[in-house]
């Protein structure tokens, strides 16, 4: 999903025997207090500012709560400077995530200079109907994402087009946002390409293709109850009210852009390299430069137009033009005020904001792990653990609550991974089912928090706020139930063999 992959140091621990003896475990009241600082503040964050909240109060709410953590580690032993290297590992850990979301920034500038998202609005207005619309966007994500293992580029390449044609045709952003996340997630989820796909087995200690076929169980009820719900939508959505003056945004975009096949050639570019599994990184930087080659092209006189500095010259101004789109984002100028504000968009200063969120996000999460905090939460939530049912279930909330701590969906993943392991091997219960339940609560759920790496990123990329458009991301707000329900009536639950579990309990 993207390449900041990194395994986190053992919370709580110390390779200096001295140290060791310093530091007090933490109670569960120690790891409780900064958790139910941050929900408060993060309550009262979204009462206040609503869908802007992610612009600068949810940061100060994780900072505060950091602030507290780091109170509670000086308590229980722990200098500044351990704490301190606790927070600089878990940062770099979304040092990949903060230069893909920049490049991200840069692409959506150069392509809508280069008219290859407006040729994509174009064409998905000409084919998509508004009844099946957002289903028909779920189920296009859905299988891209499956062909090349990656949510976010799907967001960031085919999601700003389909974002695009909701607002052209007056549809709901929000819902489409939903639809695109769902289907984004579910191929990236299925599809053996994925790094999650292959970090939750690996955890696990479950081979991959055996991991794939457990997850079909959760995964297909999941997605197909999320088509019916988007179908439903669309069907039941009234069409008078979507745009009647089509044909007239139709014809701004192609007199301003004069969109063709031949402009779709970025995209193609990122898919391809995607698909060859170049990392995410150099797969968008190049995107950014095909983008930036056809711009200059294929839209030689709009660059200039862009510019607007006639004391320029000509080959001047078109550098000019490309490096502006890359760094501050592109400005439509079409006369339709809905396009101009659907395509006035991108460059790299429109990702600053959403960079503080995540590095917020990561300190806290960074001093709750170095602190043992979090790890105590989770040994407190084993003790409610009575039956294999049970264990799986408090699987999925620990993977969503480290998403909701932590703030990276690979440590949501990793650390209950490994600490629930040997629960899982006591039970008698076989890897493929703590795989499975880390991905259908940990990768499924990243997108859904706003200072999460992939929900601050799904946020800026679609430009919809995370609190607008978590209600219609259903596949991802229904995978985890359907998770919970299979372990609650024991259906399709691996047990090991009997020599095997023997082995493990040994």
């Amino acid at each position: 999903m993207t390449s900041h992959q990194q395994s986190p140091e053992q919370p709580g621990r110390d390779s200096s025997p001295a140290s060791a003896k310093r530091h007090k475990q933490p109670t569960l009241l120690d790891a409780l207090i900064p958790i139910i600082a941050l929900v408060c503040m993060l309550t009262a964050s979204v009462y206040l500012f609503s869908s802007d909240s992610s612009y600068g109060a949810n940061q100060i709410a994780l900072i505060m709560a950091a602030c507290i953590t780091l109170v509670i580690g000086v308590k229980n032993g722990y200098s500044w400077k351990e704490m301190e290297a606790g927070i600089v590992k878990s940062v770099s850990l979304a040092t990949g995530a903060l230069l893909i979301l920049f490049s991200v920034g840069s692409l959506i500038g150069t392509w809508i200079l280069a008219g290859t998202v407006p040729t994509m609005i174009f064409y998905g207005m000409k084919i998509l109907n508004p009844d099946y619309f957002y289903a028909a966007s779920c189920l296009l994500c859905a299988v891209v994402a499956l062909s090349i293992g990656s949510s976010w580029t799907v967001a960031g390449t085919l999601g700003i087009a389909l974002i695009g044609v909701a607002g052209a045709m007056g549809l709901s952003v929000e819902i489409t946002a939903g639809a695109i996340i769902s289907g984004a997630y579910f191929g990236d989820k299925m599809s053996p390409m994925s790094d999650t796909t292959n970090l939750a087995p690996a955890v696990a200690g479950s081979e991959l293709f055996g991991h794939i076929r457990h997850m079909v169980w959760t995964t297909t009820p999941s997605i197909l109850l999320a088509l019916i719900g988007f179908l439903f939508i669309g069907l039941n959505s009234d069409s008078s009210s979507v745009a009647t003056d089509l044909a007239a945004t139709m014809a701004r975009i192609e007199t301003q852009y004069h969109p063709g096949l031949h402009l779709l050639l970025p995209l193609l570019v990122v898919l391809v390299l995607a698909y060859k599994k170049l990392p995410a990184f150099p797969t968008v930087i190049l995107g950014t430069l095909a983008g930036a080659i056809c711009a200059a092209l294929f839209q030689f006189d709009g660059v200039i137009k862009f510019v607007n500095d006639d004391s320029l010259p000509t080959m001047v101004a078109l550098v000019k033009g490309i490096w502006v789109a890359m760094f501050d984002g592109y400005t439509a100028n079409t006369g339709d005020k809905t396009l101009d504000s659907l395509l006035s968009r991108g460059g790299m200063s429109s990702m600053v904001n959403t960079v503080w969120l995540i590095l917020c996000a990561m300190a806290f999460g960074g001093v709750m792990e170095k602190t043992g905090l979090l790890q105590r939460l989770l040994q407190g939530v084993l003790r409610l653990v009575k039956s294999s049912g049970s264990l799986i279930i408090t699987t999925l909330a620990s993977c969503i609550g480290a998403n909701l701590i932590t703030g990276d969906q690979f440590i949501a993943i990793l650390l209950p991974g490994r600490m629930l392991k040997v629960e899982y091997e006591k039970h008698g219960l076989a890897p493929v089912n703590l795989s499975r339940a880390l991905e259908d609560s940990a990768t499924i759920t990243s997108p859904l928090v706003p200072w999460n790496t992939c929900g601050a990123y799904m946020a800026s990329t679609l430009g919809v706020a995370t609190i607008a458009y978590l209600p219609f991301a259903f596949f991802n707000l229904i995978c985890p139930f359907v998770s919970a329900a299979y372990a609650y009536y024991d259906i399709k639950i691996e047990r090991l063999a009997e020599s095997e579990a023997v082995e493990a309990v040994a």
